[in-house]
């Protein structure tokens, strides 16, 4: 209990300070006027009130990731708090911030055309490909896994194909139709649910006496069943994603960029979001470690399960909190999926858009975008669920290193402290690329072949940075 309090604390203090130190780096001005208000359309430009912001994001941000990604991290054992921590207040809220303020600098575009600013033409042909299949495999994703919660609860009412069918339905309406129209209405009480969801599952959990593991030195090692093939770096950093960092985050932020009517508001959004994600996994985290008597009993069940964390949040709701209460706890795990999906879809959209300067105005633009994406997001769900996750899994954790690549250049440029971003950068082209060589999806090469290959590629990031850095300067003193 003491290792998850102060782990808590640890997460309200990065906010309260390390926040307002990014704000200040990034030179947040509350009197410069927004593209809410400067470019509004009454479709994706519509200025809206910070709480309803905050509350977006999060639900946007808060996918399956700081649930069932937090639920498999927990198999590896407490370490898995040092992660949440480290990552979401030194990277993920960083990458988060960043990437909606500077949209905000550039009018509401979106990360990919940010990242072709900073990282030049042709790193933006191949993100612009990559982020919007990113975006479709999300979107399948979050129609694959609230289906199959909900497909649980219903068993002699309605099956999984029948979900697939209403969920996918709801991705369409709030894509296409203005952004305060379906989610600006409904996610509050979306936002309810989760919420709930959270903080009665921990209650509970301390009131029924449950035995919280402690990060301790005998604790520090990897508790995974499957140890030597899935190792602690980098399993773990590419397992927990959005309760640390998140390339999807970028794709989201945009979106409230184009809605906020003050800048000095994105730190509250953009890097408070991400900090109250990063308690939702926590929370998750130490439910999966406790619950079932121990990490061992974990990897167990989740050996026994197939890997199936849709099972374990079923199961410990039911237990912890009853039939009415675990009816709303997983209403909120559904919710924060749903509402990750929708946003990826309409991320997609304006990702297109942007490329194609389409104005979104009019509804047979968002048509002519919409109805291929959503072809191709159908026909992903009829792919396993597990194959797609692994793959996004990497992907996800990809775009977020090149986000962070691109938010250090321009930190360079502007003449800013970019260590702030340029230490989490290499650590994460590390992760990448070791998991790449490493996991069963990629070139599953020898564990010691892969670390070697990811050292080198870290190494070789810092000569070009260095390179890249040396160049800036002496063309800043020439000028």
């Amino acid at each position: 209990m003491i290792s998850l309090i102060i782990s808590l604390l640890v997460l309200l203090v990065g906010y309260l300070v390390y926040s307002k130190y990014i704000e200040r780096v990034f030179g947040a001005d509350g009197n410069r006027a927004t593209p809410a208000i400067t470019m509004a359309d009454g479709v994706d430009y519509i200025p809206m009130p910070w709480w309803k912001i905050f509350l977006i994001q999060f639900l946007n941000i808060a996918g399956l990731g700081p649930i069932f990604g937090a639920v498999a991290g927990a198999m590896w054992g407490p370490v898995a708090y040092i992660w949440i921590i480290l990552g979401s207040v030194f990277a993920g809220a960083v990458h988060d911030y960043f990437s909606g303020m500077l949209s905000i600098k550039h009018n509401g575009l979106s990360i990919t055309e940010i990242v072709g600013i900073y990282l030049g033409t042709a790193t933006k042909q191949v993100m612009r490909g990559f982020t919007v299949m990113l975006m479709v495999i999300v979107g399948a994703v979050f129609i694959l896994g609230p289906a199959k919660i909900l497909a649980g609860l219903t068993p002699n009412y309605a099956t999984m194909t029948f979900w697939v069918w209403i969920v996918f339905g709801y991705y369409i309406l709030s894509t296409l139709l203005p952004i305060n129209k379906v989610i600006g209405r409904i996610y509050p009480v979306f936002g309810f649910a989760l919420l709930f969801m959270a903080v009665g599952l921990i209650v509970a959990l301390f009131v029924k006496g449950y035995h919280i593991p402690e990060l301790t030195l005998d604790n520090f090692k990897n508790f995974h069943s499957q140890s030597e093939q899935f190792p602690i770096f980098p399993m773990l950093f590419i397992t927990i994603a959005c309760g640390a960092i998140s390339g999807f985050h970028a794709t989201q932020s945009p979106l409230m960029a184009r809605c906020m009517k003050n800048e000095k508001l994105g730190r509250r959004v953009f890097y408070g979001a991400m900090i109250t994600e990063a308690v939702v996994a926590m929370i998750w985290a130490t439910i999966s470690m406790s619950f079932f008597g121990g990490i061992r009993e974990l990897n167990d069940i989740m050996t026994e399960q197939q890997g199936n964390a849709a099972w374990v949040v079923n199961e410990t709701a039911n237990v912890l909190l009853g039939k009415f209460g675990a009816f709303l706890a997983i209403l909120g795990v559904v919710a924060a999926p749903i509402t990750s999906g929708d946003t990826a879809f309409r991320s997609a959209r304006l990702i297109v858009a942007d490329f194609l300067k389409l104005k979104q105005g009019p509804i047979k633009n968002r048509l002519l975008i919409s109805v291929p994406l959503f072809a191709i997001g159908f026909f992903l769900t009829q792919i396993n669920f597990d194959v797609i996750w692994r793959y996004f899994a990497w992907s996800n954790q990809t775009l977020a290193t090149v986000v962070l690549w691109t938010i250090t250049v321009y930190l360079v440029n502007y003449r800013k402290n970019y260590w702030i971003t340029l230490i989490p950068a290499l650590f994460m082209t590390s992760v990448i690329t070791t998991y790449l060589f490493l996991a069963p999806e990629g070139f599953h090469l020898p564990k010691e072949i892969a670390y070697l290959i990811g050292g080198g590629v870290t190494v070789l990031s810092i000569i070009l940075f260095r390179v890249y850095l040396k160049k800036t300067q002496r063309a800043t003193s020439v000028a």
